[in-house]
């Protein structure tokens, strides 16, 4: 090859170990990519944190963000690395930082989507502020907190407005649920919201332009609650819950990233999709986790060979423009949203992108989930996870799920 560009992605983590060393040994197998004249040469390597100069070169052409969500310095040095050099970024901070979970409700109900009803109350305890008496005494109002969970309904959810991981949530089936709960809330803001009889509980995990729908069961303990269920949704529902992943994730400009939807027949209730640092962790997607690692491995192939550019600037008027047509069904509504989510992704160009440089990669995956390597990882996981004494019962279940993945997907060997 007359030309080798060489890409560097960067891993921003925390406490987490296994789907790093997962996304490290696959990444690792896909290239080197021969493209038109060009080879891509993949790489990626775990940052460390450390004071910079704003304009210090940046090496990482894209980063995988887990950790700047809750750690501030990192999150600095994300938005400089956007603002000035052009890196990409999964996710931005600069949407996930302003645009919440609030936001994100307020964003979706502007759509027409069928957000439960939802309220925004005061903070139980002061806020840490000098400020804070006089505004209280002069223009903080009183209020009923009975009479508005009566309005809204029991049962409720309470639970933070900027919330993540279940912090802070709880079911309000009486009045003494609730003022237990808001009495524990401190100083975090709370929404009460409105809960519906359910069929199904849906979670999606999109990345990029492929999104998943899974079968979760919240009330579960964490290695039960993604129940390997095909076909447990109707196909009109499973498209409108796929389609609502990507158009809040094109919406926000996010790139990875969970939502959660509430589902009795064809009506799909979205209740949560601001997920910052979603579960891509092996002892809870366990079948999906490969799936996950195929996705994750693909998109950030995708983004550094082809150049695509980061966003900093949303776009919403082109999806209020949708939202405030009075010609269009809902459902018509959700497919032209969509179409503008697709257009975000690049869809079309994804696909054949991956049809056409990266179709081993699926045959890559199956090949190292089966391989020692994975089981070391798997055995080291399940050791830091769980007490000796249930080790063996854990390997035992996600040797089990990731075998059915494997055996289900046999067909993608020797592709």
């Amino acid at each position: 090859m007359s030309n080798t560009r060489h890409h560097l992605i960067g891993l921003l983590l925390g406490a987490e170990t296994d789907w790093p060393q997962a996304f490290e040994a696959l990444l690792a197998r896909v290239g080197p990519l021969d493209i038109d004249g060009t080879r891509h040469e993949l790489t990626s390597e775990r940052l460390t944190i450390h004071p910079f100069d704003l304009r210090d070169p940046v090496r990482s052409e894209l980063v995988i963000d887990r950790l700047a969500h809750w750690y501030y310095h990192p999150r600095e040095w994300l938005k400089k690395a956007a603002l000035m050099n052009d890196t990409y970024l999964l996710n931005s901070p600069f949407t996930f930082q302003s645009m919440e979970k609030h936001s994100a409700y307020c964003a979706m109900l502007r759509l027409g989507l069928k957000v439960p009803r939802t309220i925004l109350v005061p903070y139980k305890n002061p806020v840490d502020n000098v400020r804070w008496a006089y505004t209280s005494e002069n223009y903080n109002t009183s209020f009923d907190l009975d009479q508005i969970a009566n309005d809204l309904g029991y049962p409720m959810y309470m639970k933070p407005f900027d919330g993540g991981g279940w912090r802070g949530v709880s079911r309000i089936n009486n009045r003494d649920d609730l003022h237990t709960a808001y009495d524990s809330s401190g100083q975090m803001l709370m929404h009460l919201q409105a809960t519906i009889d359910y069929e199904t509980f849906a979670r999606c995990l999109s990345i990029g332009p492929e999104t998943m729908v899974m079968d979760f069961k919240p009330d579960k303990p964490m290695h039960e609650r993604y129940a390997v269920t095909h076909g447990f949704l109707s196909p009109r529902a499973g498209y409108e819950c796929a389609a609502i992943s990507r158009i809040v994730n094109a919406f926000f400009s996010w790139e990875f990233n969970s939502a959660e939807m509430l589902v009795t027949g064809n009506e799909v209730y979205p209740i949560d999709y601001a997920n910052a640092c979603p579960d891509v962790a092996v002892t809870s997607l366990h079948y999906y986790f490969p799936w996950a690692m195929t996705a994750l491995v693909r998109w950030s192939t995708f983004c550094v060979v082809t150049g695509r550019r980061g966003q900093i600037d949303l776009r919403t008027k082109a999806y209020f423009e949708i939202a405030d047509n009075p010609d269009l069904s809902y459902e018509e509504k959700i497919d032209a949203y969509l179409a503008l989510a697709d257009n975000h992704f690049d869809s079309e160009r994804y696909w054949e992108f991956c049809e056409k440089h990266l179709s081993h990669v699926p045959e890559v995956v199956h090949e190292w989930v089966t391989s020692a390597d994975f089981e070391r990882l798997l055995q080291e996981t399940v050791q830091a996870t769980y007490p000796p004494h249930e080790e063996d019962m854990f390997m035992g279940h996600f040797r089990g799920l990731v075998g059915q993945w494997a055996g289900e997907n046999q067909h993608v060997r020797g592709a």
